[in-house]
């Protein structure tokens, strides 16, 4: 990183310029065909190079994804979620089971995370989201960043990962710059944030880091959603450090941050949702937000002077979520609540509504800092 890390805030100012116009909103998601059709699947990531791009294995890209059981609620998929992998060869899926072994993970389930293909082709590198403790009497909203390895094999067209390495926790909460209490009551919405590592490789020196979304520490305010981030300083070793941004007193949730670095600048990019903004500010759609910058260290500057890049569809405001943008800026994303112009009345209802399954691809163009769909 070229120089001390220069905080940013997010404001109530920046979010008053999002601009209610037709180029602000994705186009609407009609029904998507499950990819599994007995669970449901969120908040998925390729298997990448270090500088970003999804690595070709077997002829196709291996994906990892959130996945629960479908359950009445599919709001409950949360709390027993596991990490699966997939496999996508062109248009088809194949399901390649569980990611990790039963009993590998020390907690209650798996949250997101990242995941790195050595340069020899051999190793990847998996950096997750360690949910709850395991063998606990009740759900905890305790988050740990972890990280593990297997060897990657392909055997005519099956592709096997192990085996696994012993999770390690490799960032925790300093209680400085992060707060090491996620309760925040425990409602959705209010939980608190110390998850979603992703890797990034800095290009002007090669130094590696993780980014993950954390609330701060020491805020007066409830809505202190963070983007962190650590560097590393030894082959299992990082250094956390102040965040890139936050946003104190306006948002509680900058979810799955990430970095691209395209014609020489940096952009950083989150998901967060209406429903964790401040209830006495501003609120922005639910969305895929970002910043630019020269450096890594800042300072950061809103994309399109509010930091919406786009966002979902007044007339589908649920209906994606957990967007990811990839180094050739495809955007890809999960099928949340399809035809919804307001929340489920029910559980019902949302079960009905929930698509669970991975969302047509979005295309950006960047320019500065601007932002668009393609």
């Amino acid at each position: 990183m070229s120089g001390t890390i220069i905080p940013t805030r997010w404001t109530a100012q920046d979010v008053m310029r999002i601009k209610a116009a037709p180029e602000s909103y994705a186009p609407l998601i009609t029904a998507q065909p499950r990819v599994i059709d007995s669970l449901d699947l969120w908040d998925y990531w390729p298997v990448q190079h270090a500088d970003g791009h999804p690595a070709q294995i077997a002829g196709g890209t291996l994906f990892i994804s959130l996945s629960a059981p479908i359950l009445p609620d599919p709001d409950a998929r949360h709390a027993m979620a596991r990490m699966r992998l997939l496999h996508n060869v062109g248009a088809n899926w194949h399901d390649l089971g569980p990611v990790l072994p039963d009993g590998l993970s020390p907690g209650s389930r798996e949250w997101s995370g990242s995941a790195m293909l050595s340069p020899d082709g051999v190793t990847i590198t998996l950096y997750y989201t360690v949910a709850g403790i395991r063998d606990e009497a009740e759900i905890s909203f305790v988050q740990r960043l972890f990280q593990t390895s297997a060897r990657l094999s392909v055997e005519k067209d099956s592709v096997i990962l192990s085996p696994w390495a012993t999770p390690k926790e490799c960032v925790t909460p300093d209680d400085v710059h992060y707060s090491s209490d996620m309760t925040g009551g425990g409602a959705i919405g209010s939980i608190k944030a110390f998850r979603d590592p992703a890797f990034f490789r800095d290009p002007a020196d090669g130094a590696e880091y993780l980014l993950f979304a954390g609330s701060l520490a020491r805020s007066t305010s409830a809505w202190n959603g963070a983007v962190g981030i650590a560097r590393r300083i030894a082959e299992n070793g990082w250094q956390i450090l102040p965040p890139l941004v936050d946003a104190d007193g306006l948002n509680n949730e900058l979810e799955r941050p990430h970095v691209i670095v395209r014609n020489g600048l940096y952009y950083l990019f989150w998901s967060t949702q209406t429903k964790v903004f401040a209830p006495s500010g501003p609120a922005g759609p639910t969305g895929l937000y970002g910043m630019v910058a020269e450096r890594l260290s800042g300072p950061w500057r809103p994309l399109n002077g509010s930091g919406l890049v786009f966002g979902n569809p007044p007339a589908a405001p649920y209906q994606a979520y957990s967007w990811l943008v990839l180094p050739d800026l495809r955007v890809q994303s999960f099928v949340d609540l399809v035809g919804l112009t307001e929340p489920p009345r029910d559980v019902a209802q949302a079960r009905a509504h929930f698509g669970g399954t991975p969302a047509p691809e979005l295309q950006i163009m960047l320019d500065g800092e601007r932002a668009w769909l393609a």
